[in-house]
């Protein structure tokens, strides 16, 4: 890290028709909005120098988000408030930031650091009811695992681990929503939409699916998590 560089970290959302980009298009995309906010951006050094970003877990194509992060290192300080005024004009309201904060430069990368997740799973359809899908969800949670194929592969997940809070089913306008917390790792982190579709097939309901968001994101510590920023 170069003595004259600040790493600043933002917030900001993910929604819209946005929400479909992949997560390399959206760094892409956030890349060209720091570079139009004019914010003192540092680059790597080497054959090929970049903008020194660095972006949280990947989110899959589809899913929504209220609060996502990256961090990006500039050359001189830039008071937050007057970062966060830069970036918003130069963002797209479906990946509006809505915090700026600096952080040390100790701490740990986002990929490493965040490793809790929380999303709203909505579902509705004929039988979709908030308690047929509350016991459906305790069932399949209660088995303690939960094999999924992904992409032609099969995956086997410890329910005990990958889910660190209990699922709570609410009512929500004609459906129902399930706001599921679950932890990432290097083995992979269980997709909630999944753990919903299972648990609708079980409990024979004639609905899918509709829309998920990530709600948030978390780091994990002995005190208990914390965001990001």
């Amino acid at each position: 890290m170069a003595p004259n560089e600040f790493r600043m970290r933002v917030a900001y959302r993910k929604t819209g028709r946005v929400r479909f980009l992949s997560h390399l298009e959206v760094m892409r995309a956030l890349e060209r909005s720091v570079r139009r906010s004019g914010l003192p951006y540092a680059v790597t050094h080497g054959f090929s120098p970049r903008m020194k970003l660095a972006f949280g877990p990947a989110l899959p194509v589809g899913t929504a988000a209220l609060r996502e992060h990256f961090d990006v290192w500039t050359t001189r300080y830039v008071p937050a408030a007057e970062a966060m005024r830069a970036l918003a004009d130069a963002t797209p309201p479906e990946l509006a930031p809505h915090a700026v904060a600096y952080v040390a430069h100790r701490e740990p990368s986002l990929g490493a650091a965040v490793t809790l997740a929380e999303y709203d799973v909505y579902m509705e359809g004929k039988g979709v009811t908030e308690e047929a899908v509350q016991r459906a969800l305790d069932t399949v949670i209660g088995s303690g695992r939960l094999d999924v194929e992904h992409k032609g592969k099969q995956k086997v997940f410890d329910l005990s681990r990958s889910l660190p809070k209990e699922v709570r089913v609410r009512p929500t306008g004609s459906g129902v929503t399930a706001t599921v917390t679950t932890r990432m790792g290097q083995e992979g982190s269980l997709r909630p939409d999944m753990l919903c579709t299972v648990a609708l097939s079980r409990a024979r309901c004639d609905g899918a699916v509709v829309r998920v968001t990530r709600t948030d994101t978390l780091i994990e510590e002995e005190e208990g998590p914390r965001r990001p920023l």
